[in-house]
């Protein structure tokens, strides 16, 4: 990198003390913000002859031309404003949290007299002025939500502007029946209608138990002096509580968990976050952000996410749980415990509850992902991104229908294949089809394709498979294509043929064609930089689609595999006990139904069996009794 002689001098002139640097490219504009403890020791980091960092930092300096530091008190301080700065100039080299658009909130409108409640689709910049955002939601969760607040809390839902409307006219029909306090009639102050609104913040931020106890012994106290109308009217509210609470997801039966679990995943093109917000043992809400794959380990992209998304006025709970750690945890507990008014601590769990809370939330994320990458996430539509397919590989028509096709082997056993059906980008489960090899013998994926492909094209008219494909894609290089090229004649001759290839980290990285020219999708971020934006918008489109294509038939070709290799060695594992057959083998699975269940049976339980040899009950409990012995040592 070439970089102005000026730097060095600019260096020394820097005082050891925190502070946050803004890089700046050739035109001026901020590509990266970034704090430090002693800021010219982090700075001069950047400009030594072989600089350290991932993909993305290497690039971001060589495109440095200028920067600019702003010195700070403490780290903490300079946390803040880097975070301020980011989202002020958006930098390219930094990671963004994405806007969850999937996902709505809950808006309660802190800022007015008189607080309105209700949907979001983002949290907007009023924020700052003290609305309060309780969510991400699903899209049918937050509506039963917000019907269940409406009959549990007495709120306005009207279109009059207060305190301007009150007294200019009658109360609507919810006061009447007493789901609204009635604020319009000017009996009912600020404070107290506030006091409405504190509940329900309370009970969206999870804490329910406290509300449900006083709505129980209001309804007592209406009952005990005959107010029988309004005691019914609680008790409406208190049932109406009772069945949102039902609906919630437990995640701990003593009801005390309060955390926001944050599973993360990653497919080679995006990364993910899921927040599970869990209060009083229950899930309230989730929702899934994602960031484009830069190379960034999983502790930055934890702390990019912690820092943006909590800044944004988000509820906090006593403790995050992740699996890792970011490096400058300490500080972001204090901030983090400045917002709340009381502790936060990171958490990263060993074992227990709080581990599985993040096995589940590392496995909704992994869902979440799928389910993004699958359905196009946010590049560009998927009509355009398959007639761009439809060009690059010269089809003969719109790929409206796409297979994909993988074999799966354990060392040449339990051999297996997968056909994956994508219709106009997206995928069409019930049309998908496993295939179990029959002539291959051993380890040979070459041949293995070679006969999937020929039963498949041998039965294009079948209606069972559905329609015929404009496209089919294997999962493999140019040796896969070179195995199955001639078949794609007479009734194939029309069908394109493409190839779905890896990089060495595992990652789809494009296509062969059927003569062997490959189309690299994944660029680096100097060839990012090289490309016209159209061109580097229209390869991560169609990158995506491929992921998707080619994950999916990977996985779906592995679940079988998986399947046959359960059985072979379920089977193995009984017939190898002196006595057992296949036939004894399915008695023992008809009276026990599974492996580990005949594992743990009694020899009197054996022996029990109908028709099974009180000989082959003994050896059946010696085999494993003996095992779990050798286990045991």
């Amino acid at each position: 990198m070439e970089r102005p002689a000026s730097f060095d001098a600019r260096l020394d002139l820097i005082p050891e003390e925190p502070g946050v640097y803004l890089m700046k490219d050739a035109d001026g504009t901020v590509i990266y913000v970034g704090k430090a403890i002693q800021l010219p020791r982090r700075l001069r980091s950047y400009f030594v002859p072989n600089p350290k960092g991932d993909a993305r930092i290497l690039a971001m300096i060589s495109h440095i031309r200028d920067f600019e530091y702003v010195l700070c008190a403490n780290e903490l301080e300079a946390l803040v404003l880097e975070n301020n700065l980011i989202k002020q100039y958006r930098p390219r080299y930094n990671i963004l949290l994405r806007d969850d658009k999937e996902y709505p909130y809950i808006k309660v409108t802190k800022n007015e007299a008189y607080p309105r409640v209700m949907k979001s689709f983002h949290i907007e910049e009023d924020y700052k002025e003290g609305v309060q955002y309780y969510g991400p939601y699903q899209s049918g969760d937050l509506q039963r939500a917000l019907k269940a607040i409406y009959d549990i809390f007495p709120l306005k839902r009207c279109r009059r502007v207060l305190p301007r409307d009150i007294g200019k006219e009658r109360p609507c029909l919810n006061y009447y029946i007493g789901k609204c306090v009635g604020p319009c009639l000017g009996s009912v102050s600020e404070a107290d209608y506030r006091a409405v609104i504190e509940e329900l913040c309370s009970f969206l931020d999870g804490k329910s138990v406290p509300f449900s106890q006083k709505l129980e012994e209001e309804m007592h106290g209406a009952a005990e002096i005959m107010d029988f109308e309004r005691a019914a009217r609680l008790r409406d509210r208190l049932y109406a509580l009772q069945k949102l609470n039902e609906r919630q997801v437990i995640v701990n039966a003593d009801l005390k968990g309060e955390a926001d679990v944050l599973g993360a995943a990653e497919n080679g093109s995006e990364k993910a976050i899921q927040i599970l917000k869990i209060r009083e043992g229950r899930i309230i809400s989730s929702g899934s952000f994602f960031f484009p794959d830069r190379g960034e380990e999983k502790a930055e992209v934890y702390r990019s996410f912690i820092e943006q998304y909590y800044s944004l006025g988000h509820s906090l709970p006593k403790e995050i749980i992740l699996s890792e750690i970011p490096t400058n945890g300490r500080q972001i507990e204090h901030w983090l415990s400045g917002l709340r008014g009381t502790k936060v601590s990171l958490h990263r769990p060993e074992r227990g509850l709080k581990k599985r809370w993040l096995e589940m939330g590392e496995r909704n994320a992994g869902e979440s992902l799928l389910r993004h990458t699958l359905v196009g996430g946010g590049y560009g539509d998927r009509e355009r991104t398959l007639e761009d397919l439809r060009e690059r590989l010269a089809l003969a028509e719109y790929p409206r229908r796409i297979e994909a096709y993988d074999i799966a082997n354990l060392g040449g056993v339990d051999k297996a294949a997968s056909m994956v059906v994508f219709i106009d980008g997206k995928p069409k489960r019930s049309l998908y089809r496993h295939f179990r090899i029959k002539s291959v013998e051993g380890q040979d994926d070459y041949a293995s394709m070679n006969e999937v492909l020929e039963r498949r094209l041998k039965n294009l008219s079948d209606k069972e498979f559905g329609e015929k494909p404009q496209l089919i894609l294997i999962d493999g290089g140019l040796g896969h294509l070179s195995a199955v090229r001639s078949q794609f004649t007479g009734q194939g001759a029309d069908i394109g043929l493409a190839a779905m290839v890896k990089d060495s980290k595992h990652r789809s990285r494009g296509l062969v064609t059927m003569e062997g020219k490959e189309i690299n999708l994944r660029h680096s971020r100097e060839e990012e930089d090289e490309m016209a934006p159209a061109s580097r918008h229209k390869d991560l489109a169609l990158l995506r689609l491929v992921t998707a294509i080619q994950n999916e038939a990977h996985r779906f070709a592995g679940r079988l595999q998986k399947n046959l290799s359960k059985k072979r060695n379920l089977r193995w594992n009984l017939e190898s006990i002196p006595g057992v057959g296949p036939t004894r083998r399915k008695q023992l699975l008809k009276e026990f139904k599974t492996l580990k269940a005949i594992s743990e049976a009694s020899l009197d339980q054996l022996k029990a069996v109908r028709g099974l040899p009180e000989k082959t009950a003994e050896a059946v409990y010696r085999h494993f009794s003996e095992r779990q012995a050798g286990e045991n040592k």
